[in-house]
């Protein structure tokens, strides 16, 4: 719990250069000795974070801040928590945090224009024993609260606390309290979530972190996924100098226009096959049973996943996933649980194809055919769980909520998204889009001149932002760019075949993608694979390991040895 009396734990901390691991923890040195050599590390550079230990009352010196900070516009709160008193996230097991101070902070605060109390909020953890480097976790959703910074990013499942590993860790509400879309009625709250707020919280964590320690960080980190991804994206266009690697997950990039279109699409679809209740009102949820999604899973793994060298139930090689078409599973008489109706068929087809209007001009990127569909988390976004006619899908509960009070301009919150005018309802879209959605600028020039590198990851079962969304973008900055070798030097992306929105889904989806940027920016090693495993409480493949492969590539089974293992795959060319 956190502590604000004094404490004095005279331990310093020697991290590997270009290492992330687990903190070692040595005998005590005068402050007075380390300061200097910390000084003379730094200024040797040779890419690898510096140790710069704790003063001799770290408690102080959280407390201190309050007063030290030159922040204007802004009102800090700390307390301190001592080591070995907490554990990431709350665990009630596994390894103890080192002591650290918690900074939480707000920035500009004011009344908007519908009578709300405004602030961009923001959490900085600083160590006592800091390795140099600076980390920015994105958000998500609609944002509107504040990311336990001692978590890892939501793209990095497989990064043991950041924070424990000595990185100075950041997470922001994104200007405005609660996880509801109403703070679209102020239009400042409007530009906070699309880029204002990300930009403060930034600024003002460096500045406490030279106040803090004295000096700035020596490498600086984003790693988010969905509207983290988004994020992470805007901070290489926007401000192409505050960070020198960043990880969009699964990148909002078109959220504020084509893939909320998409999601009125295909709720539209799927709503117009459901079966109805006594009263004639359709449940959205029934329109696919879990068999049916099952026989669709099956089906396509039927098609492509003997393409990457072996059936393993886990299809690699996605381009081979193309050739799938449903028409396949349709009953050729009644509907049965072996079969799918003609409806479904169509509805399928329609979804996966992706959104347009009546004149037939493409509206977003279609979705890839992956066995992820039949998993819980393609239908909590898609169809819910509800068995009334009320739904729960998350294009209901997150999208609605999104489109009706921040992407229309003016807001329209009594808006009825089964009547979405595909010819009309995207212009309303268009104002917001400009400033929030991420996917023009296809050429960062600038991120990629002051040597700056970019890890895109998306499952290839994500139902809200398509993956071909991202390999759109990226064959775009690769056009822009030289050709896919020239831009692999600063920028890659990895797909990852099964995962759902970030995580989830019949997947080998736990990775340690910060790890994977470090070594690339402090190292110069671009990575050639990722490591990705499929943890032991796993439904479809527990303990699996499989590389994850930098785009166009994909793993390939060698011909022999285990299928569970990743060292018998390797990334190959299609």
């Amino acid at each position: 719990m956190p502590q604000t009396r004094p404490t004095h734990h005279g331990r310093a901390l020697q991290t590997p250069p270009g290492k992330t691991g687990p903190a070692l923890r040595t005998s005590r040195w005068p402050t007075a000795l380390l300061a200097p050599l910390t000084l003379a590390l730094s200024a040797c550079g040779g890419g690898s974070a510096v140790l710069v230990t704790e003063t001799a009352n770290p408690a102080a010196a959280c407390a201190d801040l309050v007063t030290k900070a030159q922040l204007s516009g802004t009102t800090l709160a700390t307390s301190y928590v001592a080591a070995d008193t907490r554990r990431p996230g709350g665990a009630t097991s596994g390894s103890f945090l080192p002591g650290h101070c918690v900074v939480t902070g707000s920035i500009n605060p004011r009344v908007g224009v519908d009578g709300k109390n405004y602030a961009i909020g923001f959490q900085l953890s600083l160590p006592d024993q800091w390795n140099g480097r600076f980390l920015f976790i994105g958000g998500g959703g609609n944002d509107g609260i504040l990311r336990d910074t001692s978590l890892s990013s939501s793209i990095s499942g497989g990064t043991a606390s950041p924070l424990g590993q000595g990185f100075a860790v950041v997470s922001t509400d994104a200007g405005h309290s609660g996880t509801s879309a109403s703070f679209g009625a102020d239009p400042q709250a409007r530009i906070d979530h699309a880029y204002n707020s990300y930009d403060k919280t930034a600024v003002a964590s460096k500045s406490l972190i030279s106040t803090r320690y004295g000096r700035k960080p020596d490498r600086s980190y984003f790693s988010g996924c969905s509207g983290g991804g988004r994020q992470g994206m805007m901070f290489s266009q926007r401000f192409p100098d505050y960070f020198d690697g960043i990880t969009a997950g699964a990148p909002a990039m078109r959220v504020s226009s084509g893939a909320t279109v998409a999601a009125m699409w295909n709720t539209i679809q799927f709503n117009a096959i459901a079966p109805q209740d006594a009263s004639g009102k359709r449940i959205l949820s029934q329109a696919f049973s879990n068999g049916d999604l099952k026989l669709v899973a099956n089906a396509v793994n039927a098609t492509c996943d003997a393409a990457d060298g072996v059936v393993d139930g886990l299809a690699q090689n996605f381009q081979a996933c193309k050739a799938f078409d449903p028409a396949v599973l349709q009953c050729s008489g009644s509907k049965t649980d072996s079969c799918l109706s003609s409806a479904q068929v169509g509805a399928l087809k329609n979804v996966f194809a992706g959104p347009r209007n009546s004149a037939g001009k493409a509206l977003y990127t279609g979705q890839p055919w992956d066995a992820g569909l039949a998993a819980s988390g393609w239908r909590s976004w898609t169809l819910g769980n509800s068995t009334t006619a009320t739904p729960d899908a998350r294009y209901i509960t997150l999208m609605v909520d999104a489109l009706t009070n921040e992407f229309f301009t003016p807001p329209d919150v009594a808006f009825d998204p089964l009547k979405f005018n595909f010819d009309t309802d995207p212009t309303r879209m268009e104002a917001y889009s400009a400033i929030y959605d991420t996917y023009r600028d296809d050429k960062l020039a600038a991120f990629q001149q002051r040597g700056g590198k970019m890890l895109f990851i998306h499952g290839m079962s994500d139902p809200i932002f398509s993956a071909f969304d991202t390999i759109d973008y990226y064959e775009r900055l690769a056009a822009n760019n030289g050709g896919m070798a020239a831009t692999q030097n600063f920028a890659r992306t990895f797909l990852v075949p099964g995962m759902n929105h970030c995580s989830g889904g019949p997947a080998t989806d736990n990775f340690d993608s910060i790890q994977t940027m470090v070594d690339w920016v402090e190292k110069g090693i671009a990575p050639q694979s990722i490591t990705a495993k499929a943890l032991a409480s796993s439904a479809d493949f527990p303990n699996r390991t499989r590389p994850l492969c930098p785009y166009p590539q994909f793993a390939k089974y060698k011909g022999t040895g285990s299928v569970e293992v990743a060292s018998n795959f390797v990334c190959t060319a299609p």
